[in-house]
């Protein structure tokens, strides 16, 4: 079992940055990887970005050069850097992770970019 919890979201301007955290319940260090998911109003989740246990990473087409993840395996942590914010980024964030056979999901955060 893992419990993820994210937090960090918010209101922010077009341009603008936030960091959102997921924290784990346990140790991240043998996961094999972790995820931020998204999903706006009406739209279908979708992967923003994913870092594995060896740190590669993947991204989004629409986020890529913008947002950077990371992960602090001393704080069970994963981060999502997201900078120079659109519109188009509003959405809820999740944290996400699959390990022995289950797929976890935190709660989500809200991401608002708005004038």
């Amino acid at each position: 079992q893992v419990q993820l919890v994210e937090s960090g979201g918010g209101l922010v301007q077009p341009g603008g940055s936030l960091r959102l955290s997921c924290a784990a319940s346990r140790s991240i260090f043998s996961f094999n990887a972790m995820g931020w998911y998204r999903q706006a109003p009406g739209k279908q989740r979708e992967l923003v970005a994913r870092i594995t246990s060896g740190g590669s990473t993947i991204y989004a087409n629409s986020v890529k050069g913008r947002f950077t993840i990371s992960r602090d395996t001393a704080k069970n942590t994963v981060y999502l850097q997201m900078n120079s914010l659109k519109p188009e980024d509003t959405a809820v964030y999740y944290c996400n992770t699959y390990q022995s056979g289950a797929n976890y999901w935190g709660q989500g955060t809200q991401v608002t970019v708005s004038s």
